[in-house]
């Protein structure tokens, strides 16, 4: 053998020097050596009954039938009847699909439906073979109302738990079988390594060992443990380890370019892989991302020689959502390169997904794709779905717990959450503040106090998780409610003011601010300064300050920020990051028992390094200039207290600006911005708070932009299908045809919006979505844009505008206003 050994290697690739690598100079390689990487003792081992059984099944199988089995479609593109003619093997629903295009369907819809794809499976000639329903249960069944939502992962690194984590993986697969489906696209395992990336929440840890104690433990708690009865029963599910590999090394941008030596790729990145195939992971998801230039999707080297013959994975490779197409030399709808490489599932989103089938079922008979790699991407597919128990349980609905909904956010469900809440909390800073005192008087301040949505984070009911209301939540409590209970029940007074006004002094504000929700793409950020357009928050702090109000400040963030005023401002700091469904969980923590000792201390330490500058993107504790504001492992106790100093407030000069995606909101454009006006009169009025909105008066024809400083570029936004939003009020019906458009240099790209405006009636506040799509179809240079928002009237109109911005709207995207 000239392998190194094997518990040698792991130990490499676990971080044992204590942190990250240092971030690497360029290499031009992506061809890895599977030599070097370590050898890992996959389970379980093959069943040579389970092989058998596969054997007749590919020999009683046509091409057609194994073409389908590589293929799987979000179920807003398929239908049953399309699965029974193509014999699709899995379907899937992504992060704005729901069934029978209701993303806030009841559960027993979410079975109904798996009965349907089931059937359509198991009908018509030939082998019968069950389709697998893939979901991104990724902190909780999320995609579905009541569930049971866990703090994310990041928030999990800070617990430092792994029976917890096999816990949480336990209630997971429970309320998700309930619902009749197979398969999690869960673990997340990256390990990040610059926070700016819009997925950095989904990482447990930028230290390899972190992801590798949680790894094993959360496969085990989806799956059950491999060798007892409980391994893939039904209560449990298919798990799939992700994103294979390097996910978290690419600069901070998403589906971008890990630029790392083979070495620093196996040391950091492969972090939990191990332990999760040791563990008995049944899938493994290809990243987006490249390495060194190249598509992992399509990188042999280590889809195969790596994962599957050095490592000894022997279930089955997904793709991510069309990540094929970016393969160098494929579309969405046809990449034999992926398949050759090592992919054995397509994941396809789009209305074109039979395309897919008709070329790779072309490209297998003509011997693109060799025999022997389809039958062993199907053989590997098989295997998982024998192994599931798939072809013995019959439709989704007669399963052991399929129905059983009464486990959604279940008593002992919620009492797991909150617990890890109580430990995901990290203490940052307290001025002798905490705990407090249950019997006082509290005010409770800011809009993400009681806003479910925004502590849950993305990945939420919708994918991006925006402005989803509390009543989807019906078994959630918020963080203001959770407080209520708390000190109602301790004989004190608790009020909410979102705004922090008050007209008597109280004893103690709690302030709860951070970060909307987000998900990948378009939590991309150019630094770490939390909220650079908008410092309200940071002056209701200085208010309370000023007011001689003790103020404990609880923030909520997929990541680490700079936000040294903040801590300024406040007497105690709290990183709630993103603590899901269960927020009375914050409170236990916050508050003392009538004795006035602590109900539950701090435990939880940082998982990732906090940042001193917003500059401070990459921190590496090897790094010799390492120089963090709290270091990877901090966090305050009530037993072990801690002086934090008053803090540099300065901003860095020169350092990178994100371009902005509020345009317009309470009552101001972005520093360095206009609003030009030509024939329509402005004036303040108000929506939320006092002249938080514009009223905008055409008497007759003219236009009004909001106009950038420089152009800028929204191709990225386009691309991701964010759309321009806009949101009005109509003061009366306009008399003119009104466009919206998108000005680039001298080409303004307008789309017709009258109709839709008027739809509503006059004095009510609503929201128009327009696809940036739609600009780019009329021309417009989405990478030069000089005005995100032109309006024009052709005649008298009476609109007000409270914002103007850039979000994720599920909505067709060729919807362009008036038309479509």
């Amino acid at each position: 053998m000239n392998a190194l050994p094997r518990i040698s290697l792991y130990a490499l690739s676990l971080g044992l020097l204590t942190g990250p690598v240092a971030a690497q100079a360029p290499a031009a390689s992506s061809t890895a050596h599977p030599e070097i990487w370590p050898r890992v003792e996959a389970m379980p081992r093959r069943d040579a009954k389970v092989e058998k059984r596969i054997d007749a099944l590919l020999a009683a199988m046509s091409v057609e039938d194994k073409v389908g089995q590589l293929i799987q479609v979000d179920i807003g593109s398929i239908t049953p009847a399309d699965v029974r003619a193509r014999r699709i093997g899995s379907v899937l629903n992504g992060g704005n699909s729901g069934p029978y295009g209701d993303e806030y369907a009841s559960p027993a819809k979410w079975l109904q439906l798996a009965d349907e794809y089931y059937d359509a499976s198991m009908a018509g000639t030939g082998p019968k073979i069950p389709i697998i329903w893939g979901t991104d249960s990724v902190h909780g069944n999320n995609n579905i109302v009541g569930a049971t939502l866990f703090p994310h992962n990041i928030g999990l690194g800070a617990a430092r738990d792994p029976a917890l984590i096999r816990e949480i993986g336990r209630v997971t697969a429970l309320e998700t079988a309930a619902a009749g489906l197979d398969w999690t696209f869960a673990p997340t395992l990256a390990v990040v390594q610059d926070d700016r990336w819009g997925r950095t929440y989904e990482s447990y840890s930028e230290e390899p060992r972190i992801a590798a104690d949680y790894a094993g433990a959360m496969i085990q708690g989806v799956q059950g443990k491999v060798g007892t009865n409980n391994f893939l029963a039904p209560d449990h599910l298919i798990a799939t380890t992700k994103h294979f590999l390097g996910d978290g090394g690419t600069g901070g941008r998403d589906q971008g370019d890990t630029r790392v030596s083979e070495e620093v790729l196996r040391d950091v990145h492969l972090g939990g892989y191990p332990a999760a195939i040791e563990a008995g992971t049944q899938s493994v998801m290809a990243s987006f991302s490249s390495w060194n230039g190249e598509k992992m999707s399509g990188n042999q080297s280590l889809l195969t020689g790596v994962l599957k013959q050095r490592m000894g994975f022997d279930g089955f490779v997904v793709g991510d959502w069309n990540s094929h197409g970016q393969v160098r030399g494929c579309t969405n709808e046809d990449c034999p390169q992926a398949i050759n490489a090592g992919l054995d599932m397509f994941m396809y989103s789009g209305p074109d997904w039979k395309l897919l089938y008709t070329n790779t079922l072309r490209e297998a008979k003509d011997g693109t794709i060799p025999a022997a790699r389809l039958d062993d991407a199907v053989r590997r597919i098989l295997r998982v779905k024998l192994r599931a128990g798939t072809f013995d349980r019959g439709r989704p609905s007669s399963r052991a717990f399929a129905g059983k909904f009464e486990v959604f956010g279940s008593a002992g469900h919620k009492a797991i959450a909150r617990r890890a809440v109580r430990e995901s909390l990290v203490l940052l800073k307290n001025e002798g503040v905490l705990p407090l005192k249950p019997a006082a008087d509290i005010l409770v301040a800011g809009e993400a106090a009681d806003s479910i949505s925004q502590q849950a984070g993305g990945w939420s009911i919708t994918w991006q998780g925006i402005d989803v209301p509390n009543s989807a939540f019906p078994n959630a409590q918020s963080i203001w409610k959770g407080i209520e209970e708390t000190v109602k029940a301790g004989g004190g007074t608790a009020t909410y003011a979102p705004d922090g006004t008050f007209t008597r002094k109280p004893d103690a504000a709690i302030v709860v601010f951070g970060e909307k929700p987000y998900a990948e793409f378009k939590g991309d950020v150019a630094n770490l300064e939390y909220s650079p357009g908008d410092k309200h928050d940071l002056e209701m702090l200085k208010r309370f300050q000023a007011a001689g109000v003790p103020v404990v400040a609880v923030f909520l963030s997929g990541r680490p920020l700079w936000v040294n005023a903040a801590i300024n401002a406040s007497d105690a700091f709290v990183a709630a990051f993103l603590p899901g469904s269960e927020g009375g969980g914050v409170a236990d923590v916050l508050f003392a028992r009538p004795d006035g000792k602590p109900a539950h201390d701090f435990t939880g330490k940082l998982s990732f390094s906090w940042p001193k500058r917003p500059d401070q993107y990459v921190l590496n504790r090897r790094d010799p200039g390492y120089d963090p504001l709290f270091p990877f492992g901090y966090g305050l106790t009530y037993a072990k207290p801690g002086k934090v100093p008053r803090l540099d407030e300065t901003r860095p000069a020169g350092m990178a600006e994100a371009n902005p995606s509020v345009f317009y909101g309470r009552g101001q454009t972005p520093p360095g911005w206009s609003i030009e006006a030509q024939g329509v009169r402005q004036a303040g009025t108000d929506r939320r708070a006092q002249e938080d909105a514009k009223r905008l008066t055409w008497p007759g024809p003219g236009n009004l932009a909001f106009t950038a400083p420089r152009p800028f570029d929204l191709s990225r936004e386009s691309n991701g299908e964010i759309s321009l939003v806009i949101e009005y009020r109509l003061e009366a019906k306009p008399a003119g045809a009104i466009t919206a458009g998108l000005q680039s240099g001298d080409k303004l790209a307008q789309v017709p919006i009258s109709r839709t405006l008027s739809s509503v009636q006059p004095g009510t506040w609503a929201r128009l979505a327009i696809p940036l799509q739609c600009f780019t179809a009329r021309g417009a240079t989405i990478q030069a844009v000089t005005a995100p928002l032109v309006l024009q009237s052709t005649g008298p109109a009476d609109i007000s505008i409270s914002d103007v911005k850039l979000d994720y709207v599920s909505m067709p995207m060729d919807k362009c206003g008036d038309e479509g």
